[in-house]
C-alpha cells in the first residue's frame, strides 16, 4: 500500500507513470541498499575489477608479490574465473602451505572446475589447519557437496560445523539449505531459527553487514 502510494505521489509530482516507476525503483533500491542489502550492488563489481586491474599492475611489477597473487586469485573465485585462480594459486603451495585460507580457495577453485577430489583434499587441509577458518564455511561447502549421495557425511560435515558455533548469518543460511536438500526440514527450520537468534545477539554494526541474510533466514523460517 505504501508503495502504491508513492507511485501515485511520484506519477502526480512527475507527470509520467514511466518515470514515476523509474524513480520508485531507484529508492527501492536505494532503501534496500542502506537498511538490508538483498539486492546486488551496482558498485562492488566496478570496485572490484578496479582492484583486479591494480593488482596485476602490482603482480607485473613484483613477480614475488604473495600476498597480490592471493588477494587476486580470491577475486577471480568471486568472479568465477576458476582456472585463473588456480593458475595463481598452485604456484603458492609452499609459501602458504601453514595458511587455512589458502587451501579453502584452492579448494573452492578445484571444486567448481570438477576436479572433486583435489577440491575436498584441499578444503579438508583448511579445517585441520584451523577447524574456524572462514567461520566454519568450508564445514558447509563439503555438506552441499556431498548432499547428493553421501547424506551421511553431509551430516557429518554439518554437525562439525555446528560444533564451530559460528555467528555468521550467512552461514546459517546455507546450513539451513543443505538440510533441506538433505529432506530433513526440521534441521532446516532449526538451522534458520539458530541463525536469527545469533543475529539478535550481535553487536549493531555486524547487524549492518548480516542483515540480509536474516532476512533470508526469516522467509526459511516462515515458509521453509
Amino acid at each position: 500500500m505504501l508503495k502504491f502510494g508513492l507511485f501515485v505521489f511520484l506519477y502526480w509530482l512527475l507527470g509520467s507513470p514511466f518515470l514515476a516507476i523509474i524513480v520508485l525503483l531507484i529508492l527501492l533500491y536505494l532503501l534496500d541498499r542502506r537498511f538490508i542489502g538483498l539486492s546486488p550492488s551496482i558498485l562492488k563489481p566496478i570496485k572490484r575489477m578496479s582492484r583486479i586491474r591494480k593488482l596485476r599492475q602490482q603482480i607485473n611489477l613484483s613477480p614475488n608479490d604473495v600476498s597480490s597473487k592471493h588477494e587476486l586469485a580470491r577475486l577471480l573465485i568471486e568472479r568465477k574465473k576458476y582456472s585463473e585462480a588456480l593458475r595463481l594459486l598452485e604456484p603458492l603451495e609452499r609459501v602458504l602451505e601453514d595458511s587455512a585460507e589458502y587451501w579453502d580457495d584452492l579448494g573452492i577453485s578445484y571444486l567448481n572446475r570438477g576436479e572433486a577430489e583435489k577440491g575436498i583434499t584441499s578444503i579438508r587441509r583448511a579445517l585441520e589447519l584451523n577447524p574456524r577458518v572462514k567461520y566454519g564455511a568450508p564445514y558447509l561447502r563439503l555438506a552441499a557437496h556431498c548432499a547428493v549421495g553421501n547424506t551421511s557425511e553431509a551430516l557429518a560435515y554439518l554437525e562439525a560445523f555446528q560444533e564451530v558455533n559460528s555467528s555468521s548469518c550467512e552461514a546459517y543460511h546455507y546450513q539451513s539449505s543443505i538440510y533441506k536438500k538433505l529432506g530433513n526440514t526440521d534441521e532446516a527450520k532449526r538451522g534458520a531459527e539458530e541463525g536469527l537468534r545469533v543475529y539478535r545477539m550481535l553487536p549493531k554494526y555486524k547487524k549492518r553487514q548480516e542483515r540480509k541474510w536474516a532476512v533470508r533466514l526469516l522467509f526459511k523460517k516462515w515458509f521453509g
